[in-house]
């Protein structure tokens, strides 16, 4: 076993292989930004009109290999998050047990006494496992939300694309100049906004389910998340970074090429694949993160209400509750939040209004 069975060395050799991970960093920036530099360089190429086909050729294949390039440093970055989150889990045991610890001797706690049901860690013992279930699905919400997120923000600068050019003659032809502060200001302020829920979920999920099912639910969700994180952030990396060289190879001229059935698949496999690999896949790094290092915070709070002279259980379920009801209602704002689409009176915008 790593470490010879001692938790502690065992701890030490993650740390140490995360931090190996970290000094490749030089290349893992380069390789990082040579996406979207070939990128943007293919978009500058296509808005000039000033470019041969031969030329073209070369900068999607520079882009498609960018694609590629980015997915593999993002399966990188994964998996020095999950290093640390795992460091993380250790320190979260240490930051329980020590509490624990120190119950005892200051005599809060009888020496001997059998901890509850809630503090078992072990995966067979049945609240481990619900928080193990619960862990892995938050990954899963999380990365809907963020997705759903994208996607509303998308729509709103389409529509107001549509609206500058209804009533700004000229834009087409050229004569006119477009509004293109309004469209940054829809990025920055749908960035803002959707930040609320997706950040409040990594936030508040380890206080519901720590404060209202226990140490031992706690230490299931954590290693749920980390798990299920891991595995879905390779997943959307890959699949996204897949769907839009997929398009690239119809576009060259495989299958049909531009303007065939195979090419109207591909874009809207494109389309889903952008806020898979760019905004829901590295959005886990930090959320695995977060809710582990929340957890080693509310571990010394949960231990005292739930053991000990100050046991509480009516505010410990009363703390689990309101981040319940937090949560909840992010949710459901979030799912209840309509396109911006002020302004457009188009039969589509009415549709998806309605």
């Amino acid at each position: 076993a790593l470490g010879g069975g001692v938790a502690s060395l065992a701890l030490f050799f993650i740390a140490v292989a995360g931090c190996g991970l970290l000094t490749t960093v030089g290349v893992i920036v380069a390789m990082d930004t040579f996406g979207p530099v070939s990128d943007n360089a293919q978009g500058i190429a296509e808005m000039s009109h000033d470019i041969d086909a031969a030329g073209a050729r070369i900068l999607t294949d520079l882009d498609a290999v960018g694609n590629t390039t980015k997915a593999i440093t993002k399966g990188i970055a994964i998996a020095t998050a999950v290093l640390a989150a795992t460091a993380l889990f250790g320190s979260f045991t240490d930051a329980w047990r020590s509490t624990v610890e120190n119950m005892v001797k200051d005599g809060s706690l009888t020496r001997g006494l059998t901890l509850d049901s809630s503090f078992a860690t072990e995966i067979v013992a049945p609240g481990t496992l619900v928080g193990a279930l619960i862990g892995a699905a938050v990954v899963f919400l999380f990365s809907g939300l963020a997705i759903n997120a994208v996607t509303r923000a998308a729509g709103a600068i389409i529509f107001e694309v549509r609206r500058q050019i209804r009533e700004i003659p000229g834009i087409m032809e050229g004569t006119a100049k477009p509004e293109y502060g309004k469209v940054v200001d829809i990025c920055t302020r749908d960035s803002l906004r959707e930040l609320a829920t997706p950040g409040l979920l990594a936030a508040l999920t380890p206080i519901i389910v720590g404060f209202g099912m226990g140490i031992g639910a706690l230490a299931g969700f954590l290693a749920g998340a980390i798990t299920s994180g891991c595995l879905m952030a390779v997943f959307l990396a890959n699949s996204g970074g897949a769907w839009d060289n997929a398009k690239k190879i119809v576009e060259d001229g495989a299958h049909g090429g531009k303007g065939s059935p195979a090419h109207a698949a591909t874009v809207i496999g494109d389309t889903v694949g952008d806020p898979f690999k760019d905004t829901a896949g590295p959005a886990i790094n930090p959320l695995i993160k977060v809710m582990n290092l929340v957890s080693v915070l509310v571990a010394p709070a949960i231990v005292g209400l739930s053991i000990g002279s100050g046991a509480n259980a009516g505010i410990r379920y009363g703390i689990a509750l309101l981040a319940l009801v937090i949560v909840v209602a992010a949710v459901v704002v979030s799912k209840r939040r309509d396109l911006a689409i002020s302004g457009d009176d188009s039969p589509a915008a009415a549709r998806v209004a309605a």
